[in-house]
């Protein structure tokens, strides 16, 4: 088993994490992970950062299929419209 490098850890807890998005849900609900320590993080109902565990993992997945049903219902929609 591999021995997990510190190093990250401490940079992170000396200087901060520094998030990247990783993933786009929807509009408003992202997912980020640190750069140096890999710490996962999503956006909440309240629009606060929380630990990306795996029932999140699971409401983000549900969040994003709905999402983009309806952001693809509502292109075929206007498109229709457009011929119209």
């Amino acid at each position: 088993m591999k021995k997990p490098n510190p190093i990250p850890k401490m940079y992170c807890n000396l200087f901060g994490h520094d998030y990247q998005v990783t993933k786009r849900v929807t509009y408003h609900v992202k997912e980020y992970t640190c750069r140096h320590c890999k710490t996962q993080l999503t956006t909440n109902s309240n629009g606060c950062l929380t630990e990306l565990t795996p029932k999140f993992k699971e409401i983000n997945a549900i969040l994003e299929r709905i999402h983009n049903a309806r952001t693809q219902r509502l292109k075929n929609k206007n498109l229709s419209s457009s011929i119209y």
